[in-house]
């Protein structure tokens, strides 16, 4: 089974393809801004969900945020896309 949420690349590829390194992805694992799935034997897998969250934080610090007021952007982000989703539900449901 694979999908956007499924852990297939390793640190050194996520960190590539995030165009950062791989010591800065275990930073941000350590503040909690990325949780990666991990292997029986503790390797980090990063999902393609994750490599875009991690694009999304090279973003931020481009534009001068710090890692704490990264945590609050994409948290009030997340916020923001299920209180959206909550909105189309009750739209539709108010139609039917």
């Amino acid at each position: 089974m694979t999908g956007p949420r499924v852990g297939v690349y390793a640190i050194s590829v996520a960190a590539e393809m995030a165009g950062t390194n791989v010591q800065n992805l275990r930073v941000y694992e350590r503040r909690g801004l990325v949780a990666p799935d991990r292997t029986a034997g503790g390797t980090r897998l990063y999902s393609r969900d994750d490599v875009d969250r991690l694009g999304r934080i090279r973003d931020l610090l481009d534009l001068g945020l710090n890692l704490a007021g990264i945590a609050l952007v994409l948290e009030l982000e997340a916020d923001n896309a299920r209180l959206r989703g909550d909105v189309r539900r009750l739209r539709a449901a108010a139609r039917a």
